[in-house]
Parts: structure tokens; sequence; C-alpha cells
């Protein structure tokens, strides 16, 4: 048994990335291996990928055992060919090149991400079945001390008025890190309640499952 306390994380969105690479193919291994012509990754960085593959999609993984034209997506087993048929095509890649710190969180709160069912019956049954389909979208939702000059709050302005997709990392205090990759929103009018600190709310609402490492 091992619980910790979360005192001491930092926070982080992707505010650099590399230019969008072609991946050629990817490997049903454990850890898949990609392909991908010159693709300049660095070793142990973190990349988007988007493939056909939607269990490995939209997601944020961290390159491994790096070579010119190959990387290893760390953490994905690909191996079942039920799940991952073939190597796909028309995947690509781009690497994430900066990141900023989203300081002076109040609060962190993630909502959404559960199993959802199929619920029915037969005409001879005389109770419900279910069957799962998909679990429902997931989102994170940070409450941030009001401060318009931290480059954190610039950088969350900044992908909200855009409506990108960015990459958020969670770094725990024991080096461990949370990836996540949505859509970024946020409300720049801060609360207004006596005797509490103002904070501004953004919203990540997420394009894909977390990674962690």
């Amino acid at each position: 048994m091992a619980i910790r306390l979360p005192d001491g994380a930092t926070v982080a969105i992707a505010t650099g990335y590399g230019a969008v690479k072609a991946v050629t193919s990817i490997s049903n291994a454990s850890p898949a291996v990609l392909t991908s012509t010159a693709h300049a990754v660095p070793n142990n960085s973190f990349f988007e990928l988007k493939t056909p593959w939607q269990k490995i999609s939209e997601r944020i993984w961290k390159a491994a055992n790096v070579a010119a034209n190959t990387l290893e997506i760390a953490g994905t087993d690909t191996t079942d060919l039920n799940r991952f048929p073939a190597s796909p095509t028309g995947s690509t890649l781009r690497e994430i090149t900066a990141w900023t710190q989203i300081s002076q969180i109040l609060d962190y709160q993630t909502s959404g991400g559960d199993q959802q069912f199929w619920t029915g019956s037969f005409l001879e049954d005389d109770y419900e079945r279910q069957l799962p389909t998909v679990t429902s979208a997931q989102s994170i939702t940070l409450g941030i001390g009001d401060d318009p000059t931290l480059a954190g709050y610039q950088a969350l302005k900044l992908a909200g008025e855009r409506r990108d997709i960015r990459a958020l990392k969670v770094t725990l205090p024991d080096g461990s890190v949370l990836l996540y990759n949505g859509y970024v929103s946020f409300n720049e009018s801060p609360t207004l309640t006596k005797g509490q600190v103002m904070q501004v709310t953004a919203t990540f609402s997420l394009q894909g499952r977390p990674v962690r490492y």
C-alpha cells in the first residue's frame, strides 16, 4: 500500500511545438516503434501523436531509444492485432519544445471518464442487462489565483482565444508525470467573494486518455 500527497506538484501547459512530421509506420510491439524520416525528436522528450489507431491517438507520449528515423513510444503495447490491425497510414507526430508553468493553482479538479453502458432487456427477460459502450468525455478544471502578469495566465488566455489543443503536464513530487491533451478554454473574469482570493478558471477538454510515466 502506498499513498501520496500532491503538495509540491507543478502544472505546465505546452507553449512550443515542432513541425508536424509524417509517420510512415508504427509497429505491433511493446513498446511500439514508429518510423518517421529525420524526425529530430530527442530522447526522453514528449510528443503529440495522431494516428488511425484511436487507442493511442491524440495523446502525449515520451520518446525512447531514439534513432535517426525511428523511436519507441514509451509505455505503449500494440501487440494485440485485433485492437491494432496492420500498420496505420496517415499518422503524424509533433514534438513539444517548450512548457510554461501555470502557477498559483488553488484548485485542481477532474470530471468525466466514467464508463457508459447500454441498458435494455429482451421481451422474455424479467431484468435489465448492461453492455459497456464508451467512457464519458473527461475534463480538467483549474482554479488559479488571479494575476494577469503571470506567464501561465497569458499562455492559457492565448490558447483559449485560439481554441487550441494543448498538452498539459503535471509533475508530481516524486518526479512521475501525468500528461493530458485537450482544448483549452479560459475564463479571465475573476471570482469576487469577500475574504477569499480572487481566482480565474481554465478548463482542458481532453481528446484522449491521460498518459502516466
